[in-house]
């Protein structure tokens, strides 16, 4: 009878819907890592900030499991490449948006010169033309390990052409006056 679990959002949006300094803040994020939606940003922000808020219950706390809790906050953000091996929990804090945006699949491909531009490479994801490993991924948020990265690959050969330069436009508008 369907999938009896309740399907919740990933992301909590913003509390004001109309702040000119966010919403300008956000265009900027937007265009620099083509992102489709806002949601996507949003769910970004939201994972970024629960990081931020554990960090916080874990420094506000003193005792065996806020030990266990750090040890392991640290260990999955050192293997996403959000922080160094010799970081601490305070590091956590200074960890910025940009910083997660930079390790989302669609961004390391286009670091990477896989794709040309951010919507290349999303398209190239969308499309199942990218494999992590032995999967294929097909969100471009994916986030990726830093022992992942060069498991990295096309699943399909390419054909990329680049558009004409202008000295094979003009070569070509002569052979057409020929």
């Amino acid at each position: 009878m369907g999938d009896p679990r309740k399907i919740r959002r990933k992301y909590a949006g913003p509390a004001h819907p109309w702040q000119k300094d966010r919403i300008e803040a956000e265009k900027v994020i937007v265009m620099d890592y083509g992102i489709r939606r806002k949601n996507e940003l949003w769910k970004m922000s939201s994972l970024l900030s629960s990081f931020l808020n554990r960090a916080k219950n874990i420094i506000a706390r003193r005792d065996a499991q806020s030990e266990v809790e750090k040890r392991q906050l640290l260990d999955r953000l050192i293997k996403l490449g959000l922080l160094s091996k010799e970081s601490r929990v305070e590091d956590v804090l200074g960890i910025k948006l940009k910083d997660i945006m930079e390790r989302r699949l669609q961004t390391i491909l286009v670091r990477k010169n896989v794709a040309r531009s951010m919507l290349q490479s999303r398209q190239f994801i969308t499309h199942q033309y990218v494999a992590v490993g032995a999967n294929k991924i097909t969100s471009p948020s994916y986030l990726v390990a830093t022992s992942d990265e060069p498991l990295i690959r096309l699943v399909r050969e390419i054909k990329l052409t680049l558009p004409p330069t202008k000295e094979q436009k003009q070569e070509a508008k002569a052979e057409a006056k020929q």
